[in-house]
Protein backbone atom coordinates (compact mmCIF):
# COMPACT_ATOMS: atom_id res chain seq x y z
CA UNK A 1 0.00 0.00 0.00
CA UNK A 2 2.91 2.34 0.71
CA UNK A 3 4.00 1.95 -2.91
CA UNK A 4 0.53 3.02 -4.03
CA UNK A 5 0.75 6.18 -1.91
CA UNK A 6 4.20 7.02 -3.31
CA UNK A 7 3.10 6.47 -6.91
CA UNK A 8 -0.17 8.39 -6.47
CA UNK A 9 1.56 11.28 -4.71
CA UNK A 10 4.39 11.50 -7.22
CA UNK A 11 2.00 11.33 -10.16
CA UNK A 12 -0.25 14.05 -8.69
CA UNK A 13 2.78 16.27 -7.99
CA UNK A 14 4.27 15.94 -11.47
CA UNK A 15 0.88 16.30 -13.15
CA UNK A 16 0.19 19.55 -11.29
CA UNK A 17 3.66 20.87 -12.17
CA UNK A 18 3.00 20.11 -15.83
CA UNK A 19 -0.47 21.67 -15.80
CA UNK A 20 0.88 24.79 -14.07
CA UNK A 21 3.61 25.22 -16.69
CA UNK A 22 1.00 24.89 -19.44
CA UNK A 23 -1.22 27.43 -17.66
CA UNK A 24 1.60 29.96 -17.54
CA UNK A 25 1.81 29.71 -21.31
CA UNK A 26 -1.86 29.47 -22.31
CA UNK A 27 -3.87 31.31 -19.60
CA UNK A 28 -2.68 34.76 -20.81
CA UNK A 29 -3.72 33.84 -24.37
CA UNK A 30 -7.16 32.78 -23.09
CA UNK A 31 -7.62 35.94 -21.05
CA UNK A 32 -7.46 34.10 -17.71
CA UNK A 33 -5.65 36.89 -15.88
CA UNK A 34 -6.29 38.67 -12.58
CA UNK A 35 -7.28 42.32 -12.19
CA UNK A 36 -4.62 43.89 -9.96
CA UNK A 37 -6.17 47.38 -10.30
CA UNK A 38 -9.27 46.04 -8.50
CA UNK A 39 -7.20 45.80 -5.32
CA UNK A 40 -5.06 48.89 -5.93
CA UNK A 41 -2.02 46.88 -6.98
CA UNK A 42 0.46 48.37 -9.44
CA UNK A 43 1.76 45.36 -11.32
CA UNK A 44 1.08 43.47 -14.51
CA UNK A 45 -1.80 40.94 -14.53
CA UNK A 46 -0.77 37.34 -13.90
CA UNK A 47 -2.52 34.04 -14.72
CA UNK A 48 -5.63 33.57 -12.59
CA UNK A 49 -8.20 30.89 -11.69
CA UNK A 50 -5.41 28.35 -11.18
CA UNK A 51 -7.91 26.36 -9.15
CA UNK A 52 -8.93 24.79 -12.46
CA UNK A 53 -5.56 23.04 -12.48
CA UNK A 54 -6.13 21.71 -8.96
CA UNK A 55 -9.52 20.32 -9.92
CA UNK A 56 -8.38 18.67 -13.15
CA UNK A 57 -5.36 17.15 -11.38
CA UNK A 58 -7.70 15.74 -8.71
CA UNK A 59 -10.10 14.42 -11.36
CA UNK A 60 -7.39 12.70 -13.41
CA UNK A 61 -5.73 11.17 -10.34
CA UNK A 62 -9.00 9.92 -8.85
CA UNK A 63 -9.91 8.26 -12.16
CA UNK A 64 -6.54 6.49 -12.23
CA UNK A 65 -6.08 5.49 -8.60
CA UNK A 66 -9.62 5.02 -7.26
CA UNK A 67 -12.69 2.99 -8.16
CA UNK A 68 -15.66 5.28 -8.59
CA UNK A 69 -18.60 4.45 -6.32
CA UNK A 70 -21.54 6.57 -5.16
CA UNK A 71 -19.36 8.38 -2.61
CA UNK A 72 -16.70 9.43 -5.09
CA UNK A 73 -19.33 10.33 -7.69
CA UNK A 74 -21.06 12.56 -5.14
CA UNK A 75 -17.75 14.14 -4.17
CA UNK A 76 -16.82 14.80 -7.82
CA UNK A 77 -20.23 16.26 -8.72
CA UNK A 78 -20.21 18.48 -5.63
CA UNK A 79 -16.66 19.64 -6.35
CA UNK A 80 -17.61 20.34 -9.98
CA UNK A 81 -20.40 22.66 -8.82
CA UNK A 82 -18.00 24.46 -6.49
CA UNK A 83 -15.47 24.87 -9.31
CA UNK A 84 -18.09 26.11 -11.78
CA UNK A 85 -19.63 28.79 -9.56
CA UNK A 86 -16.21 29.88 -8.23
CA UNK A 87 -14.76 30.19 -11.74
CA UNK A 88 -17.75 32.31 -12.81
CA UNK A 89 -17.30 34.40 -9.67
CA UNK A 90 -13.64 34.97 -10.53
CA UNK A 91 -14.76 36.28 -13.92
CA UNK A 92 -18.02 38.09 -13.20
CA UNK A 93 -18.20 38.78 -9.42
CA UNK A 94 -21.34 36.78 -8.63
CA UNK A 95 -23.55 37.51 -5.65
CA UNK A 96 -22.09 35.91 -2.49
CA UNK A 97 -25.56 34.66 -1.62
CA UNK A 98 -25.78 32.80 -4.94
CA UNK A 99 -22.42 31.18 -4.16
CA UNK A 100 -23.67 30.07 -0.74
CA UNK A 101 -26.79 28.52 -2.28
CA UNK A 102 -24.60 26.52 -4.67
CA UNK A 103 -22.38 25.47 -1.76
CA UNK A 104 -25.44 24.18 0.08
CA UNK A 105 -26.49 22.23 -3.01
CA UNK A 106 -22.97 20.75 -3.28
CA UNK A 107 -23.12 19.73 0.39
CA UNK A 108 -26.56 18.17 -0.14
CA UNK A 109 -25.11 16.10 -2.99
CA UNK A 110 -22.49 14.79 -0.54
CA UNK A 111 -25.22 13.94 1.94
CA UNK A 112 -27.31 12.06 -0.62
CA UNK A 113 -24.23 10.15 -1.79
CA UNK A 114 -23.72 8.87 1.75
CA UNK A 115 -20.91 11.18 2.90
CA UNK A 116 -21.56 12.87 6.21
CA UNK A 117 -20.98 13.08 9.92
CA UNK A 118 -22.29 9.93 11.57
CA UNK A 119 -21.11 10.83 15.04
CA UNK A 120 -18.81 13.20 16.90
CA UNK A 121 -16.52 12.44 19.79
CA UNK A 122 -17.74 13.32 23.25
CA UNK A 123 -14.91 15.04 25.18
CA UNK A 124 -16.13 13.25 28.30
CA UNK A 125 -15.88 9.87 26.58
CA UNK A 126 -17.71 7.89 23.93
CA UNK A 127 -19.48 9.17 20.84
CA UNK A 128 -22.46 11.41 20.24
CA UNK A 129 -24.71 9.71 17.69
CA UNK A 130 -25.93 12.20 15.08
CA UNK A 131 -28.12 9.65 13.29
CA UNK A 132 -30.58 9.11 16.11
CA UNK A 133 -33.28 11.30 14.54
CA UNK A 134 -34.24 10.18 11.04
CA UNK A 135 -36.92 11.45 8.67
CA UNK A 136 -37.84 9.06 5.82
CA UNK A 137 -38.05 10.69 2.37
CA UNK A 138 -39.37 9.00 -0.78
CA UNK A 139 -38.75 10.41 -4.27
CA UNK A 140 -40.41 8.03 -6.73
CA UNK A 141 -38.88 4.62 -6.08
CA UNK A 142 -35.94 6.09 -4.18
CA UNK A 143 -36.00 6.01 -0.40
CA UNK A 144 -33.73 8.18 1.72
CA UNK A 145 -33.58 8.59 5.48
CA UNK A 146 -32.77 12.22 6.26
CA UNK A 147 -30.71 12.08 9.46
CA UNK A 148 -31.62 15.47 10.85
CA UNK A 149 -28.61 16.30 13.03
CA UNK A 150 -26.00 14.48 10.95
CA UNK A 151 -27.04 16.01 7.63
CA UNK A 152 -27.49 19.54 8.98
CA UNK A 153 -24.07 19.38 10.66
CA UNK A 154 -22.53 18.09 7.42
CA UNK A 155 -24.04 20.86 5.30
CA UNK A 156 -23.03 23.53 7.82
CA UNK A 157 -19.47 22.17 8.08
CA UNK A 158 -18.90 21.97 4.32
CA UNK A 159 -20.32 25.44 3.60
CA UNK A 160 -18.40 27.08 6.44
CA UNK A 161 -15.03 25.47 5.67
CA UNK A 162 -15.29 26.19 1.94
CA UNK A 163 -15.79 29.88 2.67
CA UNK A 164 -13.20 29.97 5.47
CA UNK A 165 -10.55 28.79 3.03
CA UNK A 166 -11.67 31.40 0.53
CA UNK A 167 -11.32 34.16 3.14
CA UNK A 168 -7.81 32.86 3.76
CA UNK A 169 -6.84 33.68 0.19
CA UNK A 170 -5.38 37.10 0.98
CA UNK A 171 -1.69 36.26 0.72
CA UNK A 172 0.03 34.45 -2.14
CA UNK A 173 0.75 30.90 -1.05
CA UNK A 174 -1.42 30.89 2.08
CA UNK A 175 -4.32 28.61 1.01
CA UNK A 176 -2.05 26.15 -0.82
CA UNK A 177 0.41 25.95 2.10
CA UNK A 178 -2.22 25.58 4.81
CA UNK A 179 -4.17 23.04 2.73
CA UNK A 180 -0.99 21.00 2.21
CA UNK A 181 -0.54 20.80 5.99
CA UNK A 182 -4.20 19.87 6.46
CA UNK A 183 -4.17 17.09 3.87
CA UNK A 184 -0.91 15.65 5.26
CA UNK A 185 -2.40 15.50 8.77
CA UNK A 186 -5.56 13.79 7.48
CA UNK A 187 -3.40 11.33 5.50
CA UNK A 188 -1.32 10.38 8.56
CA UNK A 189 -4.45 9.90 10.66
CA UNK A 190 -6.08 7.76 7.96
CA UNK A 191 -3.17 5.27 7.77
CA UNK A 192 -2.77 4.79 11.51
CA UNK A 193 -3.07 1.19 12.67
CA UNK A 194 -6.26 0.10 14.44
CA UNK A 195 -8.77 1.86 12.17
CA UNK A 196 -12.33 0.59 12.72
CA UNK A 197 -13.59 2.10 9.44
CA UNK A 198 -12.10 1.60 5.98
CA UNK A 199 -9.92 4.65 5.32
CA UNK A 200 -8.52 3.66 1.91
CA UNK A 201 -10.41 6.38 0.02
CA UNK A 202 -9.37 9.03 2.53
CA UNK A 203 -5.70 8.03 2.50
CA UNK A 204 -5.41 7.98 -1.30
CA UNK A 205 -7.37 11.21 -1.79
CA UNK A 206 -5.51 13.05 0.96
CA UNK A 207 -2.05 12.15 -0.37
CA UNK A 208 -3.18 13.13 -3.88
CA UNK A 209 -4.53 16.48 -2.64
CA UNK A 210 -1.44 17.12 -0.50
CA UNK A 211 0.82 16.52 -3.52
CA UNK A 212 -1.33 18.77 -5.72
CA UNK A 213 -1.17 21.57 -3.14
CA UNK A 214 2.59 21.23 -2.72
CA UNK A 215 3.20 21.35 -6.48
CA UNK A 216 0.97 24.38 -6.94
CA UNK A 217 2.58 26.08 -3.91
CA UNK A 218 5.85 26.43 -5.86
CA UNK A 219 4.00 28.65 -8.36
CA UNK A 220 1.67 30.27 -5.81
CA UNK A 221 4.24 31.27 -3.16
CA UNK A 222 5.07 34.97 -2.96
CA UNK A 223 5.73 36.48 -5.42
CA UNK A 224 3.15 34.33 -7.21
CA UNK A 225 3.52 33.31 -10.84
CA UNK A 226 -0.11 32.12 -10.94
CA UNK A 227 -3.07 32.65 -8.61
CA UNK A 228 -5.65 30.02 -7.69
CA UNK A 229 -8.50 32.53 -7.22
CA UNK A 230 -11.82 31.62 -5.60
CA UNK A 231 -11.81 28.65 -7.96
CA UNK A 232 -8.93 27.11 -6.03
CA UNK A 233 -9.54 28.27 -2.47
CA UNK A 234 -13.21 27.19 -2.48
CA UNK A 235 -12.28 23.82 -3.97
CA UNK A 236 -9.56 23.21 -1.37
CA UNK A 237 -11.93 24.16 1.45
CA UNK A 238 -14.58 21.81 0.06
CA UNK A 239 -12.11 18.93 -0.20
CA UNK A 240 -10.70 19.48 3.30
CA UNK A 241 -14.20 19.61 4.75
CA UNK A 242 -15.23 16.44 2.92
CA UNK A 243 -12.14 14.37 3.77
CA UNK A 244 -12.47 15.39 7.42
CA UNK A 245 -15.86 13.65 7.57
CA UNK A 246 -15.34 10.95 4.94
CA UNK A 247 -15.23 7.48 6.58
CA UNK A 248 -15.06 8.75 10.15
CA UNK A 249 -15.18 12.25 11.56
CA UNK A 250 -11.93 14.16 12.07
CA UNK A 251 -13.62 17.43 13.01
CA UNK A 252 -11.41 18.26 16.00
CA UNK A 253 -8.33 17.51 13.90
CA UNK A 254 -9.49 19.76 11.06
CA UNK A 255 -10.37 22.48 13.54
CA UNK A 256 -6.89 22.37 15.06
CA UNK A 257 -5.14 22.57 11.69
CA UNK A 258 -7.47 25.28 10.35
CA UNK A 259 -8.09 26.92 13.71
CA UNK A 260 -6.51 30.26 12.78
CA UNK A 261 -8.59 30.90 9.63
CA UNK A 262 -11.74 29.53 11.33
CA UNK A 263 -11.35 31.80 14.36
CA UNK A 264 -10.44 34.70 12.09
CA UNK A 265 -13.60 34.08 10.04
CA UNK A 266 -15.76 34.02 13.20
CA UNK A 267 -14.21 37.29 14.40
CA UNK A 268 -14.56 38.93 10.97
CA UNK A 269 -18.22 37.87 10.72
CA UNK A 270 -19.24 39.33 14.08
CA UNK A 271 -17.12 42.46 13.59
CA UNK A 272 -18.83 43.21 10.31
CA UNK A 273 -22.27 42.61 11.84
CA UNK A 274 -21.48 44.93 14.77
CA UNK A 275 -20.25 47.56 12.31
CA UNK A 276 -23.56 47.13 10.43
CA UNK A 277 -21.78 45.93 7.31
CA UNK A 278 -22.52 42.93 5.14
CA UNK A 279 -20.81 39.88 6.72
CA UNK A 280 -20.02 38.54 3.25
CA UNK A 281 -18.49 41.71 1.82
CA UNK A 282 -14.70 41.43 1.76
CA UNK A 283 -12.23 43.80 3.36
CA UNK A 284 -8.53 43.95 4.25
CA UNK A 285 -8.88 43.33 8.01
CA UNK A 286 -8.24 39.60 8.15
CA UNK A 287 -5.60 38.20 10.47
CA UNK A 288 -3.10 37.71 7.64
CA UNK A 289 -3.60 41.33 6.53
CA UNK A 290 -3.05 42.56 10.09
CA UNK A 291 0.26 40.69 10.23
CA UNK A 292 1.41 42.85 7.32
CA UNK A 293 0.14 46.03 8.99
CA UNK A 294 2.01 45.01 12.14
CA UNK A 295 5.27 45.10 10.19
CA UNK A 296 5.83 41.53 8.99
CA UNK A 297 6.91 40.98 5.41
CA UNK A 298 4.71 38.91 3.11
CA UNK A 299 6.96 35.87 3.45
CA UNK A 300 7.30 36.18 7.22
CA UNK A 301 3.51 36.40 7.55
CA UNK A 302 3.20 33.22 5.49
CA UNK A 303 5.77 31.35 7.55
CA UNK A 304 4.10 32.51 10.78
CA UNK A 305 0.77 31.03 9.62
CA UNK A 306 2.44 27.83 8.40
CA UNK A 307 4.24 27.29 11.72
CA UNK A 308 1.12 27.80 13.83
CA UNK A 309 -0.99 25.49 11.65
CA UNK A 310 1.75 22.83 11.57
CA UNK A 311 2.19 23.05 15.35
CA UNK A 312 -1.49 22.44 16.05
CA UNK A 313 -1.61 19.86 13.27
CA UNK A 314 1.15 17.97 15.09
CA UNK A 315 -0.87 18.32 18.28
CA UNK A 316 -3.83 16.73 16.51
CA UNK A 317 -1.62 13.75 15.61
CA UNK A 318 -0.07 13.35 19.05
CA UNK A 319 -3.21 13.88 21.15
CA UNK A 320 -5.42 10.82 20.88
CA UNK A 321 -8.18 11.51 23.43
CA UNK A 322 -11.03 13.91 22.72
CA UNK A 323 -10.57 15.77 26.00
CA UNK A 324 -6.92 16.48 25.17
CA UNK A 325 -7.91 17.80 21.73
CA UNK A 326 -10.53 19.98 23.41
CA UNK A 327 -7.84 21.46 25.66
CA UNK A 328 -5.66 22.01 22.57
CA UNK A 329 -8.53 23.87 20.87
CA UNK A 330 -8.97 26.06 23.96
CA UNK A 331 -5.22 26.74 23.95
CA UNK A 332 -5.46 27.69 20.26
CA UNK A 333 -8.28 30.14 21.02
CA UNK A 334 -6.27 31.75 23.84
CA UNK A 335 -3.11 31.99 21.71
CA UNK A 336 -5.11 33.44 18.82
CA UNK A 337 -6.64 36.06 21.14
CA UNK A 338 -3.28 37.27 22.43
CA UNK A 339 -1.58 37.16 19.03
CA UNK A 340 -4.55 38.97 17.48
CA UNK A 341 -4.49 41.67 20.16
CA UNK A 342 -0.75 42.10 19.65
CA UNK A 343 -0.91 42.52 15.88
CA UNK A 344 -3.84 44.95 16.15
CA UNK A 345 -1.85 47.02 18.65
CA UNK A 346 1.27 46.96 16.47
CA UNK A 347 -0.84 47.88 13.45
CA UNK A 348 -2.30 50.91 15.20
CA UNK A 349 1.14 51.88 16.42
CA UNK A 350 2.35 51.78 12.82
CA UNK A 351 -0.43 54.22 11.96
CA UNK A 352 -2.51 52.20 9.52
CA UNK A 353 -5.75 53.33 11.15
CA UNK A 354 -7.38 49.89 11.29
CA UNK A 355 -9.53 48.93 14.26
Amino acid sequence: MITTYIIAGAFAFLLTIGLSLLALKFFPKWGLLDRPEKYGLKRKPIPYSGGLLLFFAFLICSLIFLDYDKHLIGLTVGASLIILVSFLDDRYDLSPYLRIVVHIIAALILVFSGIGMKSISNPLGGLIDLEAYQVPIQIGDIFYHFTLLADIFTIFWVVILSNVMNWLDGLNGLPSGISFIGFVVIFILSIRPGQTIDQSYVSILSIIMASICLAFWFFDFYPAKILMGDTGSMFLGFMLATLAIFSGSKIATAFLVLGIPILDAVWIFFRRVLEKKSPVKGDLKHFHHRLLYAGLSHRKALVFNYVLCAFFGAAALLLKSSIHKLFAILALIIIMFFVGATVVYRGRKNGNGLN
